[in-house]
């Protein structure tokens, strides 16, 4: 059984494409095609379940359009629509070269060797990227800021100016 701690919220699925199955993918990282997976997992009524991808194409940055094995009509695409889309955690830990905004909800923050939360959202709408930790506190989400990033303990070391967290 998947567990929401085995994966990370990478997207949504949108309205079916054509007559054959095709779904539109909305997705914050494109993790699925920087790894080497064959799956992606979709949230159906609170459980995890993988999707086998049978092939997808890129219609922008932020756009793909997905088919999924065994879904080959536009009604079973269309039962998938606004569909929440995950990603399976170890496999982006083999990516030690990129680790996106999408992936790094539920990592704590750890600043002066202590933790400092854990960060709940990360707000990249504006200029400033911003981590919302569990608690509602907003720290920026600057590289100057980031010291070190560990994937394998899911930890962020920071640098936080004086003041910053009071």
């Amino acid at each position: 059984m998947i567990k929401d701690t085995d994966v990370y919220k990478i997207g949504r699925l949108g309205k079916p494409h054509g007559v054959k199955g095709e779904i539109c993918f909305l997705f914050d990282d494109d993790v699925f095609d920087r790894t080497d997976c064959d799956y992606l997992v979709l949230c159906l009524d609170g459980i995890f379940v993988p999707f086998f991808i049978e092939e997808y194409r890129f219609k922008s940055d932020e756009t793909a359009l997905m088919k999924f094995c065994d879904i080959d009509t536009q009604q079973r695409a269309a039962e998938l629509t606004g569909t929440e889309v995950f990603f399976p955690r170890h496999l982006a830990d083999e990516d030690h070269d990129h680790v996106s905004w999408a992936e790094i909800v539920g990592y704590a923050i750890r600043h002066d060797g202590k933790t400092v939360g854990r960060v709940a959202a990360v707000d990249d709408t504006t200029v400033n990227t911003l981590f919302e930790l569990e608690d509602g506190t907003l720290i920026p989400a600057s590289d100057d800021l980031i010291t070190a990033v560990d994937k394998q303990k899911k930890e962020i070391t920071m640098e936080l100016p004086d003041g910053l967290l009071d």
